[in-house]
């Protein structure tokens, strides 16, 4: 997998999230509040991710395939983590 091809990934990923979000805050207003804490949280993985994604330890080529597999593999635990935070909330049942 080369950077570009993570790039697109980290944004296409973290921007589902983002807009899943999106869409369940214009569907239930009165949880704007916990929907938004988890659309900062996807911001924040996703200027991370990219950080880190183009700047990589330039030592050795083993190095640099490690730390690229170490930002995919913390893309799919982020977003993962993201997305059960997200049903979490949205399994809650409203306050009256």
């Amino acid at each position: 997998m080369n950077l570009r091809d993570i790039k697109k990934e980290i944004e296409y990923l973290v921007g589902s999230v983002i807009d899943d979000c999106d869409l369940y805050v214009s569907m239930f207003p009165q949880k704007k509040e916990e929907a938004n804490k988890i659309m900062d949280e996807a911001i924040d993985l996703y200027n991370d991710l990219l950080d880190r994604a183009n700047n990589p330890d330039k030592t050795s080529a083993k190095t640099i395939k490690e730390h690229y597999r170490n930002v995919h593999k913390d893309l799919y635990e982020g977003v993962n983590s993201l997305c059960e935070k997200l049903s979490a909330v949205a399994g809650k049942p409203e306050e009256k």
